[in-house]
Formats: C-alpha cells, structure tokens, sequence
C-alpha cells in the first residue's frame, strides 16, 4: 500500500509529520512517499531508524499555509506539497493521501483534482466521534455549509457505507441532528430531509438531539457543515476542559492525590478514548480517491493513526461501493 503525506501540512510540520511516518514504516505494511522540499526531508529523516526503501521523497518546493485562500493557493501554488500529493493520488501513483494542512484548500484541492464520483452531488467531510459504547462517524463537519435535504440524504448514504466497511458496524443506525426527537422538529430542510431519509432504504432510526450523541444513539450522524463543526469543536472543548477540571480536583490535597494514583489507569485509558490522535484523520467521502484529513495541530501519533486510516479506507472499497450505490439510486 502507498500512502502519500504532505509532509508540510499542519502546524507542526515537517518535524512531527516525519516522526508520524517513520512510526508508520516500521509498524505498517506500507510505502510512505513524502512530499515538500527534499533537502529538508531528507536533513531530518537522517536522525530517523526505519525500513530500508519504505519512506521516500517527491520533492515540492512550495507550501500552502492556512492564510492561502483555498481555490487560488490550488491554482497557483502547483509545485507545493499538497498539489504535487493530489496529483500523485490522480495519477495512481500512491493509493491513498494524508494531510493536516489547510482544510478548505485540501478540500477544494481534491475536488478539483481528483473529482467527485458520479452522481455525488457534495462531497462531506467525515469524523470519528468517540461514544460510551464505541463510536459513530459524522458528516459533514466543515465542507459544506449550506446544504439541502438530498445532499444530507447522501451523506447519510455515504456515512452508511464508510461505517459499515471500514468501522465494521452491521446495518449501522442513521441519526439526523435537530432540536428534538419529533418528526415535526426544525427547519423546513430538516422536516423534507427526515421525510427522505423516512422513504429510503437506509437503516434511519429518526432524529437525534446533540446531547444524545455521546451515549451513541445513531452509529452515523448527519448534518450540514456549520452544525457538525459546531458538535465537534464542542466537544474537544469540553474533552480538554473535563480533564482539566478533574486536575484541579486531583491536587487539592493529600487525599484527592492519593485517590488520583488509585484511578490513574482509568484516567489514562478514558483520556485515550477521548484523544483525536488516537483515531486518525477524517475521510473526505464523495471525492474519486482516498484522502484523509487530520487535525492541524496534529503530532506524531495522529500522523501514524492517520496513515493507519488511510491504510484501511483504502483497502476497504468504499470508494467503488459508493459508486455502485449511487450508480443504482440514479437508474431507479
């Protein structure tokens, strides 16, 4: 498997993008081909230990920063490292890409390079939310923020084959976000869009309120951009305020500390649940190849784990399954 990274993506690049690949070629089945300026790359992975021939350089001498304007950054910049990564994608030279860099120019980069599959009306960017019970993807959390009901109902498809394939759910439960439970809640998009959903063959089990999605009421959640990236900002807020509220109750005094050494496995392992890192990027689903975003503030571990996703997008089909799906709903 050949996974290309931008290896100039994200805050913390190019140092902990590298970091992140290394860990990959020594634990994973995989080619890593990194893009961005070479002299460089090849500079820091000099201090690197890893698999003869399992990281290699294409070189690109420009970057795309968060402060490029998306479109004009994908036009212009041709020789940067996300550029040069999509091409490799397009010409089936690598199998699968990741990148933490600027999120609408990678959205727009992939739409414009690789294409959307047939019949996709809007590509959705997809996330992995952690639940009490195990998880359930979300889309869309930031593409698209103007949406109408069919493009939901395509997400909600999309996701549906995303969570089944590649997070191994049988027949995974569709939730579409609102105000409230009844079929009469929201807005006019989200009444018609319940009604689709209603009517097709997708296993939705109605709507789904956002104080219902940590306890894992719906395996996919679908709803436009602006709302699943309001969800999801929120919770890593109140993730990182949790556990910044329990240090201060842990180092009150010799007794909470002593209690603090007791429950410390337990932390550890619900810190870890609850770490992006730990689940790789986010699929951009609807696009003609396997892209995956991860986080912009993303260190080693994300890097590996989003390699790691890719890895398993890729070999799961998706892609060729939602083709057929939609190739199906269109003959209908």
């Amino acid at each position: 498997m050949r996974i290309v990274v931008d290896a100039y993506g994200g805050d913390n690049a190019p140092s902990e993008v590298i970091k992140g690949c290394v860990m990959a070629a020594n634990e994973l089945d995989v080619q890593i081909i990194l893009t961005g300026k070479e002299s460089e790359i090849a500079e820091l992975l000099k201090a690197e230990s890893y698999p003869e021939g399992k990281i290699t350089i294409k070189n690109a001498e420009e970057v795309i920063t968060n402060d490029d304007s998306p479109v004009s950054a994908i036009r212009t910049k041709k020789d940067s490292s996300m550029v040069v990564a999509l091409n490799m994608v397009k010409e089936k030279e690598a199998d699968a890409m990741v990148s933490a860099g600027n999120t609408g120019a990678y959205f727009a980069g992939a739409f414009r390079i690789l294409g959307r599959i047939k019949g996709v009306k809007r590509p959705a960017l997809a996330t992995f939310i952690p639940n009490i019970v195990s998880g359930s993807i979300a889309l869309d959390v930031g593409a698209n923020t103007d949406c109408k009901p069919e493009h939901l109902v395509q997400f909600a498809r999309m996701g549906s084959l995303y969570a089944e394939h590649v997070l191994k759910i049988e027949n995974p439960r569709v939730g579409l976000v609102n105000i409230g439970a009844e079929a009469g809640k929201g807005d006019e998009m989200s009444k018609t869009t319940y009604q689709l959903l209603s009517e097709s063959d997708i296993n939705f089990t109605g709507n789904i309120e956002a104080r219902q999605i940590p306890f894992g009421d719906a395996d996919v959640i679908v709803c436009d951009g602006f709302v699943g990236n309001v969800i999801l900002k929120l919770m890593e807020g109140e993730a990182q305020a949790l556990f910044g509220m329990l240090k201060d109750v842990f180092v009150k005094n010799i007794f909470t500390k002593l209690s603090y050494l007791i429950l410390k496995p337990g932390l550890r392992n619900l810190k870890k649940k609850m770490d992006y890192a730990e689940y790789g990027g986010a699929p951009i689903l609807g696009i003609d190849g396997v892209v995956i975003k991860t986080h912009g503030s993303a260190k080693a571990k994300a890097f590996y784990n989003a390699v790691k996703s890719a890895v398993v997008f890729a070999e799961s089909g998706v892609i060729e399954k939602i083709k057929s799906q939609l190739t199906e709903q269109e003959e209908e």
